[in-house]
């Protein structure tokens, strides 16, 4: 088998939290309106528009747009339900880039720089390159390159999106290693070729409600990315 020339990553879950950060971003953008909530709900109340949305494109019933744009459509369809239709503009606008704010899990940044030393590195995400750009800021991200769903023109599990991953870096599938904390997506990646590692985050969704152990094969399960690193390295 070839060897890993590059590692690409699943981000929102795998890398960031985004259901603490969203909930916080929330509650500072909708608390001083007067808004009472459970903002961890209101999180996964949003997230959970996520693949809906997304399989509108996939389907061909939406021409390809960026995440935000998702995102945003999302957000006003969730303030509408819950009969916050009073927000404002700028205050939804302000709030969509919550996605802009999320915070790595601990781990992340030294398993990324650990990788990055035996490995190219680059997000495979549904997020846009913009979003992208801001996450590898805010937590310090040592990206080779920005790759997904932008890239791509699609947003995953279709395997254009992989395929568009590997071939960036001018790789064959099976010399590119996907790592995510979700079965779903390593089952899409190795079925368009791809190398496949499992990063366990079992509080992704709360405490004990992500993801510990994959659910379909893989090359490698790691409890972290410095762990992904070693094994590597190995």
């Amino acid at each position: 088998m070839k060897r890993i020339s590059a590692v690409v990553f699943d981000v929102f879950g795998t890398l960031v939290d985004w259901r603490s950060g969203v909930a916080r971003e929330a509650r500072s953008h909708l608390g001083p309106l007067g808004v009472e909530l459970d903002w961890l709900a209101f999180a996964d109340a949003w997230r959970a528009r996520y693949q809906p949305a997304m399989e509108e494109v996939r389907a061909g019933r939406l021409p390809f747009s960026k995440l935000d744009r998702l995102h945003r459509r999302n957000l006003d369809a969730l303030l509408g339900d819950l009969g916050l239709d009073r927000v404002s503009g700028d205050v939804r606008r302000e709030l969509n880039l919550a996605w802009h704010r999320l915070d790595a899990w601990p781990d992340v940044p030294e398993g990324l720089r650990g990788l990055r030393q035996r490995c190219r590195i680059a997000p495979c995400s549904n997020g846009n390159i913009s979003l992208m750009v801001d996450l590898a800021r805010r937590n310090g991200f040592p990206w080779d390159a920005i790759l997904g769903a932008e890239l791509a023109r699609d947003y995953k599990p279709k395997a254009t999106v992989y395929l568009a991953a590997a071939a960036a870096f001018d790789l064959a599938p099976e010399e590119t290693l996907m790592a995510a904390a979700h079965s779903d997506d390593l089952a899409a990646a190795a079925a368009a070729g791809l190398r496949t590692a499992f990063i366990a985050r079992p509080d992704e969704f709360g405490p004990g409600r992500g993801e510990r152990a994959p659910a379909v094969p893989v090359d490698f399960t790691a409890p972290d990315l410095p762990a992904l690193a070693a094994m590597l390295s190995g």
